[in-house]
This record gives structure tokens, sequence and C-alpha cells, in this order.
């Protein structure tokens, strides 16, 4: 994935199928992580180092708000070239990028002494969607060409094993001669809900699109997974992008969703209407027509690349770095969606290689976001605090770029 939240990322994971190769001594002796309640956490953080044929290491650390970690001589090795991460019921699922075939996920906790020990490992085909739904992990693969049947695998996150699988063609979703492409899926309240682009599918110019102007939620049921309504509008473009989240679902149950305005023709940008933020209210399925944030009128000009929620109406995003376009040097600011504020994030560094966007963890009193900031001069993880939008830096991550933060208790 090239570790940069400023580029649509490759595809990632799953169908657990297979065999669990842990032994006895890898196992931490429970299913839902950690031999024993202590009450304690403890931070993993994943870096590249950029070596052929090792993806990322897995760091431990009792705390990030300080100090120096270093991937030389440390961590626990990632096979492969690209990795992709999920924490659900307490297990740290460690995703290989297949490459078009099936490739390994591997399902780690933390044991008694909090030691990050491997709890099994499986083949895994190749999807670009997962996410948490209760107790599971729902995965979808999407066809971006050729057969347009998208399949979504439902797998109980405690132990690693497929409970159902569901399909949806995605020409028959669209409606309108293209196919419905998924950047991701969300609950919300007991259902899912999964925002898509229109792509032509075509072999020639896949992501691009007749229909840079609209916005889909297809709006499925849980466990069944049975396809109830597509939620429509056109104040802006489709919600996220490839592999990246645009729907959160706030404390009060409802639903913001996030659009950079960046569809594509033939590789030009398209869109219209501008980046901004719509609403779906609690126990609704439509666009509260009430609401509408422009975030790129609000930013002088600037379009979202990626989003991550921090808590009560707060979000850090992630912006294009160039005015209007889908491109150019990460910058970060903090969107307030309840009063519609916009402000650039201050005390980072200046010049940003990338930033974990889609792997982040929010601090313990839901009062920022705890984040991995790559820049040509250093690796560190910083805390965005999201009512100040002042960031500060904690520890310093040697040896390799940060691609994740995540945590576990034990």
């Amino acid at each position: 994935m090239k570790k940069s939240t400023t580029l649509a990322l490759l595809s990632a994971v799953l169908a657990f199928t297979a065999f669990s190769c842990s032994s006895d001594s890898d196992k931490s002796g429970d299913e839902t992580g950690g031999g024993n309640d202590t009450g304690k956490t403890k931070y993993i953080i994943t870096a590249t180092t950029g070596a052929a044929g090792i993806a990322d290491y897995l760091l431990t650390a009792d705390d990030v708000s300080t100090g120096v970690i270093t991937t030389t001589g440390n961590g626990l090795e990632q096979d492969g070239t690209y990795r992709y991460y999920i924490t659900a019921q307490n297990n740290f699922f460690s995703l290989l990028y297949g490459q078009g075939n099936p490739g390994a996920v591997t399902t780690y906790n933390l044991n008694s002494e909090g030691k990050l020990v491997k709890k099994s490992d499986f083949q895994a085909e190749t999807v670009h969607v997962f996410a948490a739904v209760n107790q599971d992990i729902l995965t979808i693969k999407v066809p971006r060409s050729g057969a347009s049947i998208a399949s979504m695998y439902k797998i109980d996150a405690t132990k690693s094993l497929i409970t159902g699988e569901a399909q949806q063609d995605t020409k028959v979703l669209a409606k309108n001669g293209e196919r419905a492409f998924f950047t991701w899926a969300t609950q919300v309240g007991d259902k899912v809900y999964m925002p898509y682009m229109s792509i032509k599918g075509d072999g020639v110019d896949n992501f691009g699109t007749a229909n840079p102007d609209s916005t889909w939620v297809a709006v499925y049921n849980y466990p069944e997974l049975k396809l109830e309504k597509v939620i429509k509008d056109n104040r802006t473009s489709y919600l996220g992008a490839y592999f990246t989240n645009g729907l959160f679902q706030d404390e009060n149950g409802d639903a913001y969703g996030f659009s950079g305005a960046i569809a594509t023709s033939n590789a030009v940008m398209t869109s219209t209407k501008p980046s901004a933020v719509v609403r779906i209210k609690k126990g609704t399925t439509e666009f509260d027509q009430s609401y509408f944030f422009n975030v790129q009128e609000k930013s002088g000009g600037y379009k979202i690349s990626s989003t991550s929620y921090i808590s009560k109406g707060k979000f850090l995003l992630l912006m294009y770095g160039n005015v209007g376009k889908n491109n150019g040097a990460v910058k970060m600011a903090i969107a307030d969606v309840y009063n519609q504020t916009f402000t650039w994030v201050t005390g980072a560094p200046e010049t940003l290689t990338s930033v974990t966007s889609r792997y982040n963890i929010t601090s313990e009193d839901g009062s920022s976001a705890i984040v991995g900031i790559n820049t040509p001069d250093g690796n560190w993880i910083y805390s965005i605090n999201g009512t100040t939008a002042v960031a500060t830096k904690g520890m310093k991550v040697e040896g390799g770029q940060i691609t994740a933060i995540q945590k576990l208790k034990y």
C-alpha cells in the first residue's frame, strides 16, 4: 500500500477457510484475548523497513507519549509485501495482501504477561473491505472488472471461523449501467451501511465513472446481509474512497459521511460538487437534507483524503495538499461536525510523508487521536487533540515508517 494515506490502497484480505497453524505454545490461553484480565493495556505499533519480503514489524509498548522504540532486533516480523490490520474482540488481525491469490491471516493477542503471541494462522481470499460488526469481522471481495458478483463473509472474531456469507451483483445494485464498488462497511445500529462508488469496471478505465456527483449507501440487515435499501443524494460525491472508510456512527447513533469529491473519468477529476460531510440521522434511512457541511469551502478549497473519528463529533481529517486536487502532501485538520467548524492542526511537522489514518486509535479519555506521523526527518507517534487541534509529539519510532497503531487489553 506504500503506507501513504494520500493514495488509494491495494486490496486486503479474508474468507478464513483453511487450517490453524498455531501450536499450543503459540496461544495465549483465552479465545477472547489474554489468559487473565489484569486491567492493563498495551499498544501495538507496526512499522515497515522497506526490506524485500518483509511487510512490517509488530512492536509493543506500554506508553507511546514518550521514549524511543526501534525495529532493529525487535518485534515480530510480518512477511509479504503488504499487510493490513484490524482489532476485534481484543484480537489483533494481521492480513496479508495475496497479490490476487489467497494470503495468510495471522491472529495475535496478549498473554497475562502482556506479551504479544500468535493465536492462529489461516489462509484467506484477497478482499478490500474488512470491518468489525457485532462480534464478527465482515469482509467483502469486490470485483473491479469482469464478473460483477461481490462476495461477503462473516467471520467470528473470537474463533476465526466463517459463520456465513452472501453475494451481491454490483451491476444490479448500481442500476445505471456501471457497477457499485464498496468503499467500506460501517455498523450503524443493528444494520450495516456500505457506501459505494459507481465505476465503469470496463477493464480500461475501471475506476472511472459517468456519475461523479452522486452519493450512495447500501443498507443491509445483519447477520443475514440482505439488501434493504439504497440511500441516495446528489449534493456531493461518493463517500470515502477506494479502501478508505467514509462513514462513521457517533455516540448519538447518527452517521456522518465524508466525501472527497474526487471522482474521475479517464484519470481526469470530474466531480463538480464540493468535498463535504452529510448526515443520516439515527433511526432513518435517508440523508438529512437540513445538514450539509461544506468542508472544501471552509478549508479554503482543499479536499478530504481520509478520515478517522475521535469522539463527540470531532474528526481528524487528512486533506490533499493541493487546493482543489486529489494530490499533494497530506495536511491534517480537525472537523467538528456538530458545529461545522474546520481547524488546521498545529504543532505537527511541516512536511508529512504519510500519516496513519485507517489504523488509528483514540486516547482513553476520548479527547485525542493517536497517530503515526512519518516525515523526511524521522517518524513519531503524535497525539492530536480534537478540541484544540494541537499535535503533541510522543514516541519516536526508529528503523521503519509507522503503518498502524492499535491497542489490546490483557
